[in-house]
């Protein structure tokens, strides 16, 4: 098995559910909601706290290959639940970013494990409505 397959797999069925009952109240956490690209239904994944003013961030650890990138690219309108408070945007990947560089200006401990078990960073850049 790969090492995505493998992640994947934990984050999906161990660390996802226990995250998104904290994700969007915790100053660490926060839940990004996309629409299904095939179902158009709501599908949230629990992301690091990325507010910074009127733009949020996230590394994805699979790149485009993350389903929640597949599905923003489909359609980019989101909503990121940060701070106890649901809020629109519209995602944006940005492959020119340096998401390492990125991650630094995010929480440690999430952009830690984002790099160890990621195997193609991307920054997508959320711009929040006002």
């Amino acid at each position: 098995m790969d090492k995505r397959r493998l992640t994947t797999g934990i984050a999906k069925y161990l660390v996802n559910p226990v995250v998104k009952l904290v994700a969007g109240r915790s100053p660490w956490w926060a839940l990004l909601e996309t629409r299904g690209r095939k179902t158009g239904e709501a599908r949230r994944t629990p992301v690091t706290n990325g507010l910074q003013g009127g733009t949020f961030w996230i590394v994805a650890e699979h790149g485009a290959r993350s389903n929640y990138v597949k599905n923003l690219k489909a359609d980019p309108h989101v909503r990121v639940k940060v701070n106890g408070r649901w809020r629109t945007g519209i995602a944006t990947p940005m492959p020119e970013d340096d998401p390492r560089a990125r991650q630094r200006t995010l929480g440690r401990f999430n952009s830690a494990m984002v790099r160890a078990v990621g195997t193609d960073l991307l920054t997508i850049r959320i711009d929040l409505d006002p």
